[in-house]
């Protein structure tokens, strides 16, 4: 095999190997199917979520999955893959999933979430997570209602004492 093409796949499992690393989720699916369009649209939704989604070959994938202990995600990395990278834990795995639903030919297959290959079911239970900002205003909301009714109370009895 010639030495610069070599190294050129040493290169691109590196950058697998470094993008795994350094994603809080990864998630593999298959999009054999899709149209172009339907592409476009899908890689424009997870762009939304800064979730950057790449097609490598699957031989490199392997070898990156197997320098960094995901022996488990190999049986997953057969036919035309694609993979969502993400530095939050729960993006890719909500917007796959919503787009799957309407269109069928996307199948999400497994991942690695926080340092754990995980199979469909954990993905699809993240999918139904709301994002970052959307779990900081439901503890906001959590740790706000117990104020605001004590605050309602004192107002009461001040209310009552001034009448």
């Amino acid at each position: 095999m010639n030495q610069a093409v070599l190294e050129q796949k040493k290169q691109i499992v590196e950058e697998i190997v470094a993008k795994m690393q350094n994603s809080s989720s990864t998630v593999v699916c298959e999009y054999r199917g899709l149209t172009v369009g339907e592409v476009t649209e899908l890689r424009r939704s997870l762009r939304a979520e800064n979730v950057e989604f790449v097609v490598y070959k699957n031989s490199m994938v392997q070898r990156a999955a197997e320098q960094l202990g995901y022996n488990d995600l190999l049986e997953n990395l057969t036919g035309p893959n694609a993979i969502a990278f993400s530095a939050d834990a729960v993006a890719p795995s909500r917007v796959l999933a919503k787009f799957a639903k309407t269109h069928d030919k996307l199948v999400l297959k497994a991942g690695v979430v926080e340092g754990n290959v995980v199979g469909v079911n954990t993905l699809n239970e993240l999918s139904s997570l709301p994002n970052k900002e959307g779990m900081i205003s439901m503890f906001l909301g959590c740790i706000q209602s117990p104020v605001r009714s004590f605050a309602c109370a004192v107002k009461a009895v001040a209310d009552a004492k001034s009448e």
